[in-house]
């Protein structure tokens, strides 16, 4: 009994048959490559609401770069758009809120700015969620065009109702 490899990635067993007249099915083994004209993208509206700030935000950068999707594709933007509404009321677990620090620098020397989520929330709390999604995408110029398709808004309105968004329960995405 020998075992054989073929291109379409399936092993077959025979005994004495002359490989040459085993014929493989090639065309249902085709990988499907998605491009910026095949991809169909979706609305989805997401509460966050008593969400875990980094739970949160890395279900949306999984949705956003549309690892969900059976035709995803790592070079292209296959992601669907989100919508994040009540971003005031994210949680953040352990002592995060007060001892996490965003770095920034002014561009001068000594301009390095520290802050905390708490100081961002009371300020703009639709950043504080943007920073963490943004930081779970790629590092690279499709992450500039991926992070353009999350929407976040402090309050529970928002303007896209005419996208008809799908609600969104993060408890079903894995």
């Amino acid at each position: 009994m020998h075992s054989i490899y073929f291109s379409g990635g399936l092993y077959k067993e025979y005994q004495g048959i002359n490989k040459n007249k085993i014929k493989v099915d090639t065309l249902s083994y085709k990988t499907k490559s998605a491009n910026k004209a095949t991809v169909q993208k979706e609305w989805f509206v997401v509460d966050a609401t008593n969400e875990v700030l980094g739970r949160l935000s890395s279900k949306v950068a999984s949705i956003l770069r549309g690892k969900t999707k059976t035709d995803f594709t790592p070079h292209v933007d296959c992601g669907d758009n989100v919508i994040i509404i009540n971003a005031e009321k994210i949680r953040l677990t352990g002592n995060k809120l007060t001892d996490k620090e965003y770095v920034r620098y002014t561009g001068y020397p000594g301009g390095q700015r520290f802050t905390n989520p708490e100081a961002v929330l009371s300020k703009h709390p639709e950043r504080v969620i943007e920073m963490a999604v943004k930081g779970m995408l790629p590092k690279n110029k499709l992450a500039n065009a991926i992070i353009k398709n999350v929407f976040i808004y402090a309050g529970p309105n928002h303007p896209h109702e005419a996208q008809q968004p799908k609600e969104l329960n993060l408890n079903s995405i894995k």
